[in-house]
């Protein structure tokens, strides 16, 4: 069985290098599309389209936030000594030196401390490419995986909303036919008091009667009838679990199989002429609209 993900997740991936950190921080909701934002500091801005490209090859739809910080490490190995500067402080040293030989010294620390003797060149940028595609591809993995553990809880949701459909329709299987021979009984009933009243003494036979009665219950058996209604709820809760066990992105094409179960839950609504009818397609209603709210989520 594939995975299934949802289109929520969040995660985050640091790699360190001698010239400091690079994290790359991804978070992502729901989205008809894939909507992808990059903050990305000015100096990284070159590896931008590669970034992309990681991304839209991973992931399918959502709105994806990535975001990329870099901490430089100021003790690196980019930290160097101005040579130049160093020789001009020596060369003072030595006059002063000449001139007052009883002066005290200039010790290391002091030299360091001298503005401009500590370089720190900032390391070549093209450097960083490397580390950030690196970073890209853990929180990828990580938001991926979170994602994946997300749509295996929707997954199971769903699946349990299929039972319940499936139930209901079980149990309207058992009492449509009693509802709908009642109904029948008490229509038959009114008809023939009705017509008996109203075509009294008229030229009609009492046979013309009853047909005319037994047209008026055929067409009232088949305007009443849901067995299509449910045949068709059985097919779309069967193709959903295909769908489901199929994996992959499937939240486009389980979106349109809310709609049909819709159809046909409101179908059977508005046919309804018994309690227990309409107490059983609320119910379909309220399991069907859960799962469109779960399946919103998958990617």
């Amino acid at each position: 069985m594939a995975d299934v993900a949802s289109m929520t997740g969040f995660s985050d991936s640091t790699v360190t290098t001698d010239f400091g950190a690079i994290t790359v921080e991804m978070k992502s909701v729901n989205g008809r599309f894939l909507e992808l934002s990059l903050r990305l500091p000015e100096e990284l801005r070159y590896a931008e389209s590669q970034l992309r490209e990681r991304v839209t090859a991973a992931v399918a739809r959502g709105k994806l936030d990535c975001r990329v910080a870099v901490a430089r490490d100021p003790i690196a190995t980019t930290s160097r000594v101005n040579q130049t500067l160093l020789a001009q402080i020596s060369g003072l040293w030595q006059q002063v030196h000449a001139a007052l030989p009883l002066a005290t010294p200039m010790g290391v620390a002091d030299i360091l401390r001298w503005p401009g003797v500590i370089e720190s060149a900032a390391a070549d940028p093209e450097a960083w490419r490397m580390p950030l595609l690196e970073a890209t591809d853990g929180a990828l993995a990580g938001l991926q995986a979170s994602r994946v553990r997300e749509g295996t809880a929707l997954r199971a949701a769903l699946y349990e909303r299929c039972d319940g459909i499936v139930r209901i329709l079980g149990q309207l299987r058992e009492v449509v036919p009693r509802i709908l021979a009642e109904a029948e009984r008490r229509l038959q009933e009114r008809l023939s008091q009705a017509l008996g009243t109203a075509l009294a003494g008229s030229a009609l036979s009492r046979e013309e009667i009853n047909d005319r009665i037994r047209q008026e219950l055929t067409l009232h058996g088949m305007r009443a009838d849901i067995a299509e209604e449910m045949d068709r709820l059985s097919a779309h809760v069967a193709e959903v679990r295909r769908t489901l066990a199929q994996g992959g992105a499937v939240g486009r094409r389980l979106d349109f199989l809310m709609q049909e179960l819709n159809r046909e839950a409101n179908t059977i609504g508005s046919k309804a002429s018994a309690v227990d009818m309409t107490n059983a397609a609320v119910e379909l209603k309220l399991l069907i609209e859960q799962m469109r709210e779960q399946v919103q989520n998958l990617e």
